[in-house]
């Protein structure tokens, strides 16, 4: 596999990062001023956006398929959104519903068509493709975003690419221009909607119920006749060739064919539950701490939301519903899911010890809880709440745990004894690349509870994560152990140097596992062992200032890339508070989580370059609050 070294750089506002990923996560916003005006939605900034974060950024590949469905199947002044399977669309629809402050009911209607290859695509990706589409009047737009936001249940961009690839080849004038074409001698062998031999109710028919749905709703009115095809334009900032595009996303190494998606996600499980995996496939399954532990409890995703929304399904159908725990200030769609489906949840902002105190007084009264959620250690104040103390309560007070550990991720810390369910976002630090969603949800084979929320998975859980999304991530995910080693190496230096700094320059204080919570934290770090070195301290750390004059210098001055997602080879910075909770500042400044902080996700460059870039960072910082004061 090659080598790749990565030095500190920053791109453009508004490309993608790196600069021309067809599918990237992330986008640049170099400047502290610059994510100020995306909060606000300022054309300067919107306008110039390539790409970005996929649950807060429609990709334009998805945006041109929903486009196009909007056309077909849409009525004037109706909106699309795009999923990948019936149970989710109707999740979306029945959301929309239960959340709409309307009077009259929300006229949301789903449909689904699938898309067939040619019968001369010999390619490995020459299998149907079904998409399913929750149309609404277009008023209702914010309440369709907050559900892809929140779950991240979504098409992805490779999805909506292969979708829009097998239409467009067979819509060149071939498309039936009927409400419903009922002739199934119109099939023609062309790529697309019409492909190969099927009844015209099987190509545009409404779907059948799907059964008993995840919650309760009002009806959901079925979708109308598709009217005549109208397809937009080709964008010309979109004719990539293949060759082109594959160079891209492939330069650092090369994947499995996409015949092979299967391997990769049993490669992906079996490498979550505890192992490396390698060319041969001769798998050892270690049980990280629990014994049992394999492949059969873990659950890919498509984001690490998804898991987390999932985690909290399966809750609620597996047990009696009640109100959950948000323990610590969690990252943001955390505490909205909690809120928005099911009775409810307590909010414990602080994630401290004391925290544990008045949760259990709650207890004490009666009170009955479905689960606590939890982040191991939280974002962005990188606390870590004690473990064997919620775990001594759960056991008592009969409720679940789940345990978010993206942060501290599988190589640094072992929390799932503690746990009911443990949930990562595969996005992130296991990837170590922009150019992939994906998330894991693992059950504690050795919990109280196992049998029953397995049981309860095995009717809930329904594999969506696209194939080829899971191509890319095991082999992003293959250098995953020597990445994290060598990140947590040059954030604790990095660390170390600025936290010197405090009381001497602008620096007021600094996150980070090794001083904050450091006692809860160590109960669970991995040690050293069969010739690895102990578990660090992650990648992400947190950096306050003086004042916001000090915060926004410094920003301006890292020489290095700037934009959402966080655990990234390269080191990546955000103005944390800024683009998270921009419509709730005061909110979030109750809870500690200052408006000056600025969140640094540390990567592999060199490590004296990096001590080098944030001096000068700091130095500017100084020299602005200098000004300011003069």
């Amino acid at each position: 596999m090659a080598t790749t070294t990565y030095t500190l750089t920053s791109s453009d506002m508004g490309m993608s990062i790196p600069p021309n990923l067809p599918h990237a996560i992330s986008v640049s916003l170099p400047k502290w001023q610059d994510n100020v005006d995306y909060e606000e939605g300022r054309p300067r900034v919107v306008d110039a956006m390539q790409t970005g974060y996929p649950r807060f950024f429609v990709h334009r590949t998805i945006q041109k398929l929903a486009t196009m469905c909007e056309q077909r199947f849409g009525r004037p002044d109706e909106r699309a959104m795009l999923f990948p399977s019936a149970k989710i669309a109707s999740e979306c629809a029945r959301f929309m519903a239960s959340q709409s402050a309307a009077p009259e009911a929300l006229a949301v209607r789903t449909t689904h068509f699938v898309l067939y290859p040619s019968e001369q695509d010999a390619s490995s990706a020459a299998e149907p493709t079904e998409l399913h589409i929750v149309l609404f009047p277009s008023a209702a737009w914010p309440l369709a975003k907050q559900f892809w936001q929140h779950t991240g249940l979504g098409v992805s961009s490779r999805m909506a690419e292969r979708c829009v690839q097998l239409w467009s080849e067979g819509a060149g004038g071939s498309s039936p221009t009927t409400d419903a074409p009922h002739d199934s001698n119109a099939a023609n062998g062309n790529a697309g909607l019409i492909g190969k031999r099927r009844s015209a109710r099987s190509r545009y028919g409404r779907k059948p119920s799907i059964g008993t749905p995840l919650s309760p709703v009002s009806p959901i009115e079925s979708v109308s006749p598709p009217r005549a095809p109208a397809f937009p334009p080709p964008t010309q900032e979109e004719d990539l060739s293949t060759d082109h595009a594959a160079y891209i996303e492939e330069r650092y190494g090369r994947n499995l064919p996409l015949s092979q998606a299967v391997l990769a996600k049993q490669a992906l499980r079996r490498r979550i539950a505890g192992t490396l995996a390698h060319e041969s496939e001769e798998m050892e399954v270690h049980g990280r701490g629990v014994e049992g532990v394999t492949e059969e409890d873990v659950y890919l995703m498509s984001t690490g939301m998804t898991a987390i929304w999932y985690a909290h399904q399966l809750a609620l159908a597996a047990r009696e519903p009640a109100k959950s725990i948000c323990f610590g200030f969690p990252y943001t769609d955390t505490l909205k899911i909690l809120e928005k489906w099911g009775p409810g949840c307590h909010f414990y902002g602080h994630g401290l010890d004391s925290s544990i105190d008045e949760l259990e007084e709650r207890l004490q009264t009666g009170e009955k809880i479905l689960a606590l959620f939890c982040e191991f250690p939280s974002n962005p104040l990188l606390r870590s709440p004690n473990l064997p103390r919620l775990r001594k309560l759960a056991d008592q007070y009969d409720f679940l745990i789940v345990v978010d550990e993206t942060i501290g991720n599988f190589v640094n810390v072992e929390v799932l004894p503690y746990t009911d369910v443990l949930v990562s976002s595969l996005t992130k630090v296991f990837s170590g690349e922009t150019n992939v969603m994906g998330g894991s949800l693992v059950l504690n084979p050795k919990g109280r509870h196992h049998a029953a929320l397995k049981a309860t998975m095995a009717s809930l859980y329904e594999d969506t994560y696209w194939p080829e999304d899971a191509i890319f991530m095991e082999r992003n995910s293959r250098t995953f152990v020597p990445r994290v080693y060598q990140i947590n190496e040059n954030a604790e230096a990095l660390c170390d140097m600025l936290r010197a700094k405090i009381g001497s320059s602008s620096v007021k204080e600094v996150y980070y596992p090794k001083y904050t919570t450091r006692e809860n934290y160590d109960v669970c770090r991995i040690p050293a062992q069969n010739g690895r070195p102990e578990g660090g301290f992650g990648g992400l750390f947190s950096v306050v200032f003086t004042s916001v004059t000090a915060s926004k210098a410094f920003f301006d001055a890292l020489p290095c890339e700037k934009g959402p997602s966080l655990g990234t080879s390269f080191t990546l910075a955000c103005p944390y508070t800024v683009i998270a909770h921009y419509l709730e500042l005061d909110w979030a400044a109750g809870w500690g989580v200052d408006v000056s902080l600025v969140r640094v996700s540390v990567g592999m460059e060199d490590k004296e370059s990096l001590l080098h870039g944030f001096a000068q960072a700091m130095e500017a910082a100084d020299k602005a609050v200098a000004n300011e004061s003069s």
